[in-house]
């Protein structure tokens, strides 16, 4: 006799389950890059992450014949529905083996559980929020996916669809390949874009002012992304606790700010693709890990621009494009013969525009679901 049942997480030990089906399930999958756990205990943990300082969350754990067989979040992001004035809820950190009642059983639960809370539509996943990890992976499986990017198992559209979702939006991922840059036509480019905009300049990262930096990198992107779909103004707390981690990772000399006459325009975050180390790791750092991931660094050869902003202003003349252009030159100097840019909003045409022309291509589709309630 098929039994399904759910428990909701709260114990220390259900926590544990919850983190560890990721890596049972997809323990025989060659292309799954296991995150480091004591990042996903951070993600959880309403404690210690700044997320949860203006959220709620519920964590379930399905089991099919006596064995965990999934597992969902709900979320309530107070500030994401004072921003958009909605009554939005999130689901996240979605795993489930091929059963679609087992995902119609988490969904139900994750549903009703945002119903009682005033809901009216769910979006996601969002793993927890919209500034964490977001989408599911739908094309380009075949490919490792690069840093703080996501993975699915290629049925997950499938028993999402069936569970009542709709595909809100799509996110693109582009990967530029230092043989496929035109870089004849690129050189022309930037030197037309420092023509028409005198006074411009680019630098690097500054790490003796880092504090400074992070609070450039904030305005700026709260700025330059007001407008697209899925945003929320970053914090000063959320920022600080993404830098603090992205400090241990960042390679300096991929990482540009714009100027116009000494005043930031713009930025361009890249980061050297750990997850080529992390796929060795089995997601842990200790004991062996750290001297993997020491190591390890000098070896890897891709770079992920995670995170990219240009005021309103200078938007569309030609700076993004420059932004990573510079990532690209200096990234081949180093060694980093791959840069992937994602993600993209499928309907930011502009964006495409300059992916297409540095010579990249679409590598992976991911899709955001909603469902009115």
């Amino acid at each position: 006799m098929n039994t399904t049942g759910i428990t909701i997480v709260t114990s220390e030990d259900e926590k544990k389950k919850f983190i560890e089906f990721q890596y049972s399930h997809y323990k025989d999958d060659p292309v799954f890059v296991p995150p480091l756990r004591m990042d996903q205990k951070k993600l959880i943990d309403t404690k210690k992450n700044p997320f949860y300082n203006n959220a709620e969350v519920v964590l379930f754990i399905a089991e099919h014949n006596g064995e965990i067989a999934g597992r969902i979040s709900a979320t309530v992001d107070h500030r994401f529905n004072n921003y958009h004035n909605s009554k939005t809820g999130h689901f996240g950190f979605f795993e489930c083996i091929d059963h679609q009642p087992t995902a119609d059983l988490l969904f139900r639960v994750a549903e009703d559980w945002l119903r009682d809370k005033g809901v009216e539509n769910v979006l996601g996943p969002a793993s927890p929020g919209m500034m964490d990890m977001i989408g599911i992976l739908v094309e380009g499986f075949e490919y490792d996916p690069y840093i703080l990017m996501p993975y699915s198992k290629p049925y997950y559209d499938k028993l999402i669809k069936n569970s009542g979702y709709d595909v809100e939006m799509e996110l693109l991922a582009f990967v530029a390949d230092q043989h496929e840059v035109p870089w004849d036509r690129m050189d022309r480019a930037k030197e037309i874009v420092f023509k028409r905009n005198p006074g411009l300049t680019i630098r690097p990262l500054n790490l003796k002012k880092i504090k400074d930096e992070v609070e450039i990198v904030r305005n700026i992107y709260n700025q330059a992304w007001a407008t697209n779909w899925g945003f929320l103004p970053l914090t000063k707390e959320e920022l600080a606790a993404q830098a603090s981690e992205f400090r241990l990772i960042l390679d300096p000399d991929v990482v540009h700010f714009a100027e116009m006459n000494g005043e930031p325009i713009g930025f361009s975050i890249s980061l050297p693709d750990l997850n080529m180390i992390f796929k060795k790791m089995n997601g842990n750092l200790f004991p062996f890990g750290i001297f993997r991931l020491l190591f390890g660094r000098k070896k890897i050869n891709r770079l992920r621009t995670a995170l990219m902003g240009v005021v309103p202003e200078y938007q569309g003349k030609g700076i993004e494009a420059l932004l990573n252009q510079r990532t690209i030159e200096l990234g081949v100097g180093k060694g980093y013969g791959q840069s992937e840019l994602s993600w993209v909003l499928g309907n930011n045409q502009d964006m495409i525009r300059v992916a297409e022309r540095l010579g990249a291509r679409i590598e992976k589709r991911y899709n955001m679901y909603t469902k009115v309630l």
